[in-house]
């Protein structure tokens, strides 16, 4: 894939993204971008490393953004391209290892609550998943989610649906 040049988007009539518009986004929203990272990755330093990722990639192809939405949701989604690097290189905690129950002795405590919840919500798609992530711990509306993933506003609610049925039916299942 070819890069922009910022000398192509303003030939394009086009300008890219400055260095100080990112900082702004970056000062701004940080907590916002590694709450969501952490939720999708579940550790602190993997989601501090996919941010840092994905804003070093936001300055590097800063004139790859095209003005065709905001650009803090392009923003998200070098950000959210990181995490999805990141996912592939270490995996998920969805509670517990493989080596973890294996270790564990025959008659474990039950998980906490969250646990549970968490690793339902890892069992969801990952386009589900990052949906919730970007809609309930970074608080984007629709357009933002659509234009972060890159799909449609549709697809986003279809997604948020299906996500939002499926924990439901997860969570009647699991309740005694």
């Amino acid at each position: 894939m070819r890069h922009m040049s910022v000398t192509d988007n303003v030939a394009a009539g086009r300008q890219p993204a400055s260095l100080a518009e990112i900082e702004m986004i970056y000062r701004k929203r940080l907590s916002d971008f590694r709450r969501v990272a952490r939720a999708a990755l579940g550790s602190t330093e993997a989601a501090r490393d996919a941010v840092q990722d994905g804003f070093v990639r936001a300055i590097r192809d800063r004139a790859a953004y095209r003005g065709e939405g905001p650009l803090e949701a392009w923003v998200w989604r070098c950000v959210m391209n990181a995490v999805r690097t990141s996912e592939r290189k270490t995996p998920r905690r969805d509670g517990a290892t493989q080596q973890q129950f294996l270790d564990s002795p025959a008659h474990p405590e039950p998980a906490a609550p969250d646990d549970e919840v968490r690793a339902m919500i890892n069992r969801l798609p990952e386009r589900q998943r990052f949906a919730l992530f970007l809609r309930y711990y970074a608080d984007l509306d629709y357009a933002g989610i659509a234009e972060a993933l890159e799909i449609s506003a549709g697809t986003v609610a279809a997604s948020l649906h299906a996500a939002h049925q499926s924990l439901r039916q997860a969570l009647a299942e699991a309740s005694p």
